[in-house]
């Protein structure tokens, strides 16, 4: 006879469950880190970098001769006297065509090249690849002699024409790269899809690759066109006349060896950020994802 007691299902061992590692088991998310921990930081930077800004100005707003540390009453007489009796807005679209004539020449041939080496394989592409990555850890300074010699003897002295071209060969290393691996993270099989379809090459990077593109001409157009808009050397160094100056050079003059104007030093400074700013405002989306996207090879 079996009893009660026999039929009973005995309870079933319970697991004790592993401890996590101690590297693991310790680790704090976000959440639990306290609020101060984040904004205690964050607001010293914040002050480090807003001061300098705010001084700017200040001495840009505020009247000659003032030591107050409020702009007020504020006037405009700086940003008057830099733009007109000291020819900033000569300056301003000498750099604003230098600038625009650097993005799009760099773009083109980074574009181009970048595709011959995300795409196409060759005996001497490594090597290639190393003296591009070698090229950057030459200064622009030592640049400067050899450029003007070849400047001079193309009659190019004196010419925005020949800071484009400096700035152009400067930048391509770099932006041939990223470019390079913006397009290694295109997939390929798109490409010879449309072959299929009966595009040629040309047609197929034109249609299907270049769209896909954007965020990476923008961060390469971007970054092209800031380096040019605040180099100083190529610009000092290849134009002598006021009226070919851009603005960095244009900085330098406020500057003597007398004295310094403080307030139209200020102007002229801001008058010089204020067009990057505004323009990494309406690009910065774009930009961030394409840096990301051509950081790694997908």
């Amino acid at each position: 006879m079996i009893t009660k007691e026999a039929t009973e299902v005995a309870p079933a061992p319970v697991r004790e469950t592993p401890e996590p590692p101690r590297s693991v088991k310790h680790r704090r998310s976000w959440d639990e880190v306290p609020r101060w921990q984040i904004y205690t930081p964050l607001s010293i930077y914040l002050v480090f970098t807003i001061i300098p800004f705010y001084w700017i100005v200040l001495f840009a707003l505020r009247p000659a001769g003032s030591t107050s540390l409020v702009p007020w009453p504020i006037t405009f007489d700086h940003f008057k006297k830099v733009w007109t009796e000291r020819a900033f807005g000569t300056y301003f679209e000498n750099s604003v065509y230098v600038g625009l004539a650097t993005l799009v020449m760099t773009t083109l041939v980074a574009l181009a090249g970048g595709y011959a080496l995300a795409r196409f394989d060759f005996k001497v592409k490594n090597a290639f690849m190393l003296a591009l990555l070698c090229s950057q850890f030459v200064p622009g300074a030592l640049l400067l002699v050899p450029l003007f010699e070849i400047f001079a003897e193309l009659k190019m002295i004196n010419s925005l024409g020949s800071v484009i071209i400096a700035e152009t060969v400067f930048q391509l290393p770099l932006s041939m790269i990223l470019i390079s691996n913006f397009i290694k993270n295109v997939p390929y099989s798109l490409e010879e899809a449309a072959w299929v379809d009966g595009c040629n090459r040309m047609t197929a990077f034109r249609i299907v690759v270049l769209p896909l593109l954007r965020p990476g001409l923008i961060a390469v157009g971007s970054f092209a066109f800031v380096h040019s808009w605040n180099h100083f050397l190529f610009a000092l160094m290849f134009l002598n006349n006021q009226d070919k100056q851009t603005i960095p050079v244009g900085l330098n003059t406020l500057m003597s060896a007398d004295s310094v104007d403080l307030g139209a030093l200020a102007a002229g400074g801001i008058i010089a950020a204020v067009p990057v700013v505004i323009v990494f405002a309406f690009i910065q989306k774009w930009l961030i994802t394409g840096f990301s996207a051509g950081a790694v090879k997908g």
